[in-house]
């Protein structure tokens, strides 16, 4: 028995949900795809699926065969696309996580530029602030905001964005507007944003070049930034979030900056991947596509946060240049660090 054309059959049929669409795929004999999975099965000694004659499901021993299956054969796709043209052209599927936020406001928007310059690499986008385990759920890179510490990780940091303090002008009628730092502990509430460890980020303030930490009293905490400054936008209370959220609501008087003198301290923004693989070329050029397009967005590059008008992140267009030309002449800052955290 062919192991690995077992693994690739067995993985076909899973993802097709049907024996009959998986050899279609595979253009081969049903009844091959069928002896090759009862071959593996008697292999391996235990029950892959179940079937019935209006469907298949997984095992638990399937599930968990599916899961190795689908790393290793991605493995063996990147290992043999180093070896190809692929630099050129990459190509496969690409499984990539973000904050909901930047891939909602920032990365979809744009998805076009890069479908136009890498037509083969069929993306797979999951958006939430949750912590991912890149090896368990085969995710390829990360993009996460803050500062990191997983240090099986390497990151490259592909921008960065300031925060601000603001609330709705409903809030601040019944409370008042805080003008020192202490008015925050007194008579004022806030939302808070607790992260995936279940705690609420703390507030900071820049101030006199040192951050400082105030313990503001919290109404409600969410774990999701698009609830968050929508709570603020119903005055449920005071909230520190990035601008380039707050920018709309900003300019049109929903949200109201509070403390402007004593700025948040800003956050930078990191393209995650595992160290311990080597890098494919569908996860380089999606890494430099990513810090390309955050170097052209003021508000994500660290540059005047007031620099964007009217949309929340202003992007100047490039010229789309063929792919391989774009590989040779990418703009990608060259003062954008990659390191090993």
């Amino acid at each position: 028995m062919d192991r690995f054309q077992a693994m690739q059959v067995f993985v076909r049929v899973v993802e097709a949900n049907s024996f009959t669409r998986a050899a279609d795929s595979l253009m081969l004999p049903r009844t091959t795809v069928t002896t090759v999975i009862q071959n593996l099965e008697r292999h391996l000694g235990v029950r892959l699926l179940n079937r019935t004659t209006r469907r298949i499901s997984l095992t638990p021993d399937g599930a968990a065969y599916y899961k190795h299956a689908t790393r290793i054969l991605a493995e063996v796709e990147e290992t043999e696309a180093c070896f190809h043209d692929a630099a050129l052209r990459p190509q496969g599927r690409l499984r990539v996580d973000v904050p909901a936020s930047i891939g909602q406001l920032i990365l979809i928007p744009a998805l076009c530029e890069f479908h136009t310059r890498y037509p083969d690499v069929e993306l797979v986008i999951g958006m939430g602030d949750r912590r991912v385990d890149l090896v368990q759920e085969a995710v390829d890179c990360v993009i996460r905001g803050g500062e990191l510490e997983d240090s099986s990780l390497v990151a490259r940091r592909i921008g960065t964005f300031q925060t601000l303090t603001c609330a709705a002008p409903s809030y601040l009628e019944r409370r008042g507007t805080p003008q020192t730092l202490e008015d925050l502990a007194q008579g004022h509430q806030a939302v808070h944003y607790f992260s995936s460890a279940g705690r609420n980020c703390a507030w900071d303030f820049v101030v006199d070049g040192k951050e400082q930490f105030v313990d503001v009293p919290g109404i409600v905490s969410v774990n999701d930034w698009g609830a968050h400054l929508a709570c603020g936008l119903q005055g449920f209370g005071l909230i520190q979030t990035a601008r380039y959220m707050a920018l709309p609501h900003l300019q049109s008087g929903a949200l109201v900056e509070v403390l402007p003198q004593w700025k948040p301290t800003s956050v930078p923004i990191s393209l995650l991947y595992l160290q311990n693989r080597q890098l494919s070329p569908k996860v380089r050029v999606f890494s430099d596509w990513a810090a390309d397009l955050f170097a052209r967005c003021p508000l994500l590059s660290g540059r005047d946060e007031n620099a964007a008008e009217g949309y929340q992140c202003k992007i100047e267009q490039p010229t789309l240049l063929p792919a391989g030309e774009h590989a040779a002449r990418r703009r990608v800052p060259q003062d954008v660090p990659e390191f090993v955290m």
